[in-house]
């Protein structure tokens, strides 16, 4: 049996979705699971064992603009998903998303299972329309989805899973190294957010920080999302962060740089506290696990549907601002995480 999973959205949506490649795989071994991501995305599933193949296709639209070589590239890639005869395609997701849903119908399989308001905007390829659910967790959401394929839920839930690359353990070394820093021996604060009620306040970050340093002797290594606050697609952090650095906080030792890099610092840190984000999850994923940072519910995205999940992951909810958050709560919700590491030791 041939299953090809669609999978469009952001980094930490497909990493979360490593959780049902783990489950659907150990609940039906002879299945040959195929993903369909894109060129902004398919990487975090590489390497993932339970997937046989990885189809990539590139994004049409990119940063506003419309690139006609990626939508040219879209034609044999279509023709070579459907010769793949593939017996189940399922657009993977907590809710309907329309464009993966017809790019799942697109490929011909024999059978389409996805979220649906209306099957009939979609047409015949659509085989197994279902009801969004409207609780639960994002994963156990996706596995709902399973259940067309006589794959019932996991007694116990599944976690995600990212394969670390070896190179960003030595570029992480390297880094470290010239600082004075030491694997383990540091807490990684993130502060980038797609919404601002998430966000740690210009005094947290100071305050949290000296925190870290008093209690526990550690430094900070601090992370933002490149770019300014009023950015058309993205918000950025440059404008916080440079009131940070302005300090010249010899406790604080800050990293701009690519997406890989921040993920290698991950890594190897002792613990991380960041905002709801895709860096969020892959932090839950690493060996120091996570606190995560949510806000305002009902406007935001809840921690009950997005919060992070692993051994080591935990969050701190508020009801309208994670300004509301005091530095004494902080430092009681990484306590657990900072107090003994599995790849670390103990602390003392």
């Amino acid at each position: 049996m041939r299953v090809l999973i669609v999978k469009r959205d952001k980094l930490g949506d497909l990493l979360l979705t490593t959780a049902v490649f783990a489950h659907l795989k150990a609940a039906r071994p002879e299945i040959e699971l195929h993903l369909l991501a894109n060129d902004y995305n398919a990487w975090v599933a590489r390497d993932d064992p339970a997937l046989a193949r990885i189809w990539v296709y590139p994004r049409v639209r990119h940063d506003g603009r419309m690139r006609l070589a990626a939508a040219l590239a879209h034609v044999p890639l279509a023709w070579n998903l459907r010769s793949a005869r593939f017996d189940w395609a399922i657009a993977m997701g907590g809710e309907e998303s329309p464009r993966a849903v017809r790019r799942a119908v697109a490929t011909g399989a024999r059978r389409v299972v996805a979220y649906v308001r209306d099957p009939a905007r979609y047409g015949r390829g659509l085989t197994d329309p279902l009801p969004a659910p409207s609780t639960g967790h994002e994963i156990t959401r996706m596995l709902s989805l399973l259940a067309p394929l006589q794959i019932q839920p996991a007694a116990t839930a599944p976690v995600p899973g990212y394969r670390w690359p070896p190179e960003g353990d030595a570029f992480a070394r390297q880094w470290l190294a010239e600082r004075g820093l030491a694997r383990g021996r540091y807490i990684v604060l993130g502060i980038g957010a797609r919404f601002a009620c998430k966000q740690p306040t210009f005094e947290q970050i100071l305050g949290w920080t000296a925190g870290f340093r008093d209690k526990w002797a550690l430094p900070t290594v601090f992370l933002w999302t490149p770019g300014r606050m009023d950015a058309a697609f993205y918000r950025g952090d440059d404008e916080l962060a440079a009131r940070v650095l302005a300090h010249g906080l010899p406790h604080v030792h800050p990293h701009r740089g690519t997406l890989a890099e921040a993920l290698a610092l991950i890594g190897n840190a002792r613990a991380s506290i960041m905002p709801d984000s895709g860096l969020m999850h892959f932090a839950a994923a690493s060996p120091g696990g996570v606190v995560g940072l949510f806000a305002d519910p009902q406007a935001s995205g809840a921690a009950a549907r997005w919060g992070p999940v692993g051994p080591r992951a935990h969050y701190l909810q508020a009801r309208n601002a994670v300004a509301e958050i005091g530095a004494d709560v902080v430092l009681d919700a990484l306590e657990p995480l900072v107090a003994d590491s599995p790849r670390f030791g103990s602390l003392g």
